[in-house]
Order: structure tokens, then sequence, then C-alpha cells
């Protein structure tokens, strides 16, 4: 018998879990079994997710990319986001985030987990907000690790939880002057719980009683990152090394529970100090999944950030980021409409996939290569067939209709793959 995926990979136990994933990922028995025992690859599976069609974040494996989703006090509409959740999926998602604070948050967890297949978190600080009203100082410990068991036991599959933001974090915090202070909401809501009853950070004074409610469902602990930067200028900064040192020691501890540990990262980062971030976090976190926002690359792009974020997911999974939360149009601007998801969700995929390539991941090629031979060929329906998103390109290509059918309007007669075709074949 076995609590988890990394117990039952230190017995040996090859789960129905490991065996999907290992056929998904083109990844050995022994090899997956081996990097799920020593952490360096997490299956988010709850066992009360009964319908959850396993996948894998980690070392080795392909960039998974994560929907955010939820609603807030302004904009709630349950249906409206139940639509988003089935289109995201439809789109490729391999995760989906909850992160409503308003209404009747259990109902619509509830629902997702009977309905989504794919892996499933949540920021159990949000929903005490919506559950425990908003007067913050008032909630007990009792209160907040009442709210964490139920996500847990409601079937979700990975927990963001602000453990590492301590004590110690928030005297980094006070000493060092930040634009943009704390942009993550869970580590305001948990800076704001400290200071005014100034206590330590419950998930940190009784992480052990954390670890044994995760153990007991197998759920996989996302540590999150309370103090990552909001802003290119607070990156890499004290603070968010401070913190990151704290999660490297949680993830010690959690493994030593057989709990299965994701890190979470910033942020916002200027493109050359990517791979810094990547390698300090592996370095300090031993090589525990990364889980990162974007990051974004440029501070600049309202409207625009699932761009910038893009480019900063693909250096950053490029060198060692094993899962791309996306970023769409509407961030920093208002909740994402089924567009906005979309173009985000696109944009990410397109990152994890870049890296993937540049990763040497097994398969990633291949991909690229059949819509190649399609492409050479003027096999327009087999590149539909193979497009990241086979709609809109079927629309772009209906929208301007060339005179010879073979060929597209931007090049009409002098297509270059005609005449090539023409003369060598």
């Amino acid at each position: 018998m076995y609590s988890t995926q990394m117990e039952a990979a230190k017995k040996g136990i090859f789960t129905k879990e490991m065996e999907i994933v290992a056929r998904d990922e083109q990844m050995s028995k022994e090899e997956l079994m081996e990097k799920i025992a020593k952490g360096s690859i997490v299956i988010p599976a709850n066992k009360n997710h009964k319908n959850i069609y396993p996948r894998a974040v980690g070392e080795g494996t392909r960039t998974k990319v994560n929907v955010n989703l939820g609603v807030s006090e302004d904009c709630c509409d349950y249906c409206g986001e139940m639509v988003k959740v089935q289109k995201a999926i439809e789109y490729g998602a391999d995760a989906i985030m909850d992160l409503s604070t308003f209404g009747d948050t259990q109902k619509f967890r509830k629902e997702l987990v009977e309905k989504s297949t794919v892996m499933l978190g949540t920021v159990p600080m949000y929903d005490a907000v919506a559950k425990l009203g908003k007067n913050i100082k008032d909630m007990s410990v009792e209160d907040l690790f009442r709210v964490v068991e139920m996500h847990c036991e409601d079937g979700i599959d990975f927990l963001t939880i602000h453990a590492g933001l301590n004590r110690t974090c928030v005297d980094r915090l006070k000493n060092n002057k930040r634009l943009t202070k704390i942009v993550s909401r869970g580590g305001s809501i948990l800076f704001q719980w400290m200071i005014l009853n100034d206590k330590e950070n419950p998930f940190y004074e009784h992480y052990d009683r954390l670890l044994e409610i995760c153990r007991k469902y197998d759920v996989t602990l996302s540590l999150g990152d309370g103090l990552r930067p909001g802003s290119i200028a607070d990156s890499t900064d004290a603070p968010q090394i401070q913190e990151l040192i704290i999660l490297g020691e949680l993830t010690k501890r959690a493994w030593e529970k057989d709990v299965q540990v994701m890190i979470e990262g910033p942020g916002h980062i200027p493109m050359h100090e990517i791979v810094t971030n990547m390698q300090i976090e592996k370095k300090l976190c031993h090589n525990a999944p990364f889980y990162v926002l974007g990051p974004l690359v440029t501070d600049v792009a309202p409207g625009y950030d699932h761009i910038t974020a893009a480019i900063g997911g693909a250096i950053a999974a490029a060198n060692g980021a094993d899962f791309l939360c996306y970023v769409t149009p509407a961030e920093h601007l208002r909740l994402p409409t089924l567009e906005d998801m979309k173009e985000g969700i696109m944009a990410s995929r397109i990152a994890g996939h870049a890296a993937d390539i540049a990763k040497g991941i097994k398969g990633a090629r291949d991909w690229d290569n059949r819509m190649s031979k399609h492409r050479g060929e003027l096999n327009w329906n087999g590149m539909f067939e193979e497009c990241l998103d086979p709609e809109k390109a079927k629309e772009y290509r209906k929208s301007s209709k060339p005179i010879e059918e073979e060929v597209c309007t931007m090049c009409g007669d002098l297509c270059p793959m005609k005449r090539c075709n023409e003369i060598l074949d």
C-alpha cells in the first residue's frame, strides 16, 4: 500500500497514473519512478479526483500549461467560468486553477472536479476570504486549516500555499524598498494576517500539519511565492531570494513525508535575469519542479501581456521551468473573457513547445516535422490537422481565397513550394 505517488515510487510500486505518464512522455518505467522518488517529477492526482487523466510536471517531461479562472465580487458568473473550463480543456490546457473569491465556491469547485479531466489547483487562502468574510484579522488557524482540508477532500490536485512567507521574509521586505511591494494576492492576505495578529505564518508554523493533510489525499503542495516580483525593478531582490531559501528547506521536509512538491516562481523578470532565476531555483529547491507565472519580461504592455509572458516563458522553460501559468491580454486590467483566455493559452503553449524543442523533449520536434512535410507538399488539410489552433488557421485561409487553390494569396503563382515541387518532382 502507499499514500502518495512519491511513496509508491520509493517502494518500487508502478501506479496506474505512472503507467499513463510513462507512455505519454515516452519515458521508461525506471526513469520515471526514479525521478518521482527523488522529487524532480510530480504527478498531481488527488485520490478523490476520480476522472482525472494524469499528467506529469518536472524534469524531462513536456512543459505543461496552467489556466487561471474563477469569479470575483465584481464579476460573479459561475456558468460563464464553467464554459471557460470546457474550452480551456479543448484548447489544450494541462491544468486549471480556480481562483474564485466570492459566492458559492465549493459548489463550483465540486462541479469542476466532477467534470474536469485535467489536474486542478486552488489557493485556499482565497476561499478563506470568500467563506469567512473580509475581516482577515479574525481568521483563526483552525479556520484556515479547515478550508485547506475541505479543498483536499473535494478533490483538488494541487494547492498553492504560501508557507515560505515567514517573519524573516517580512523583515526582508521591510528593509528592502520595492516599487510594487507584494503582488501575490494570497501572499498579501497572509502578510496582512501576520501583521494584524503579530504572529508567524500559520502554514509555516504548523507545516507538519499541512503535510499530513496533503499526504492523506495525495495532494501536491505548490509552494507559493508570496514575494514574487511584480515589476522588473524588483526582480531577483533580497525578499524574493529569502523566500526561495525557505521554500527549499520546506521542500526537503515535505519529501521526508512523501508529499509531492512544486515551487512557484516569478513574476516579472527582465530577459537577462531569467536563466539566473531558473538556476537559483533549481539549486536552492533541489531540482523540484518549477512553476512560473510568465515570466513577463517588461512592464509596459498591458493588453499584450500574453506576448511578454510567452517571451519569458519560452526562455524560462528552455532553461529549467517545467510548468507555465498562462497570462492573458487582460492581465493587470480585468477578469479575462473567453477570447482572452484562448489567446493566453495559445501563447503559453507556443512558448512551452518551443522550449521543449530546445530541451530535446522526446516527440516535440516530430510535431513540427509533420507540419513541415505537409507545408512542403502544399497539403492544406494536413497542415490544418497539425495546427495548434486549426480553427483560426482555417478562418485566415478562408478569408482570402487565391486564384489557384493549392497556393495562398501571399505569393500566389510565385509560391516557392509550388515552383520547387514542379521542378524537383
